[in-house]
């Protein structure tokens, strides 16, 4: 399948069970891809227009949400023109850098959540210095380097993946994720073991270790000091809790599916492979947006007002 010189195309083997009922399928898709884009991208803005949510704290919940629409951006167009086509294909090169794309902001979920658990435990555990250690300097590293870390950790994949020659051209899924390591002809597979534990090591194991003993520190601290700040606790850490429990989850189910041989229906394969970005972008924006009472409450004015909008509107008309 070269219609380029030096272009190598792979075929997506995970569509086959779908084309029967492609266009529910793709209706089914465009809907929760604008559901995402809506639901992440209106708190987005009210963090963005409101003043009172210039803090650290939200300036890093507004990270989470953009990382989601990037996540997501990165897979639902591509598989949306898939579901409309006759033939699903991509090069090789395009694939990988899918691949790369897809877990560098994975990662980067995962230390945005540690640098969120960071915030709350100088808010919660030392509020006397909160201003002097979270200043905007500060904010910003810790930004940078969640999105940066791990795409430049990922990169040698890139040239790790040119020294492989292609046994496979069909791929198991319906988007490129880390399966496509398996179409490689690998004579010694340690190398790449080697680099991909290191790689989960300082993305994944890292940052959940901190987050842990983050939160474990805080839980000591609030329950010595009483109840008022240990309501206060709850209510700003357990919306970060929830996100952490549920993206780990879906991280862990996403990495079995990829990498195991389980004897699975193409279309019940091609599904649970979606979860991560099918689940999280959605429970993002609904958790924080229920949970953060200084958000619900922006939202909440800005509903009631498009009601009214919309009310006077139809009156006029």
């Amino acid at each position: 399948m070269n219609d380029k010189p030096n272009v190598t195309y792979i075929t997506f083997g995970g569509h086959v069970e779908l084309q029967k009922y492609r266009f529910l399928y793709f209706a089914m898709t465009f809907s929760v891809y604008v559901l995402i884009l809506c639901s992440n991208s209106t708190i987005l803005c009210l963090i963005w227009v409101r003043r009172s949510l210039h803090q650290p704290m939200y300036v890093f919940i507004a990270a989470l949400l953009c990382n989601s629409l990037l996540l997501s951006t990165n897979v639902y167009p591509k598989l949306l023109i898939d579901l409309l086509s006759d033939v699903q294909i991509t090069s090789h090169l395009a694939c990988r850098i899918q691949a790369l794309i897809y877990y560098s902001l994975c990662g980067s979920e995962f230390l945005l959540l540690a640098a969120m658990a960071y915030d709350r435990y100088v808010s919660i555990c030392k509020p006397l210095q909160y201003q002097a250690v979270m200043r905007k300097r500060t904010v910003t590293a810790l930004l940078v380097l969640a999105w940066l870390l791990p795409s430049c950790q990922l990169v040698p994949s890139l040239i790790l993946g040119d020294g492989f020659r292609l046994c496979k051209f069909t791929l198991n899924g319906i988007f490129c994720n880390n399966a496509v390591t398996k179409l490689s002809c690998m004579t010694s597979a340690g190398p790449y073991i080697i680099y991909g534990v290191f790689i989960l090591v300082n993305t994944i194991f890292v940052p959940l270790a901190f987050i842990l003993f983050t939160y474990c520190k805080i839980l000591v601290i609030s329950y010595r000091r009483g109840s008022d700040v240990r309501k206060r606790a709850m209510q700003t850490c357990a919306p970060h809790l929830l996100v952490l429990v549920s993206f780990s989850c879906l991280c862990s189910y996403d990495v079995i599916i990829a990498r195991l041989d389980i004897d699975l229906p193409k279309a019940a394969r091609s599904i649970m492979t979606l979860q991560v970005v099918l689940y999280q972008p959605l429970f993002n924006p609904i958790i924080y947006g229920l949970k953060m009472k200084e958000i619900h409450k922006h939202l909440k004015r800005l509903f009631s007002r498009s009601r009214i909008c919309v009310c006077v509107a139809l009156i006029n008309n």
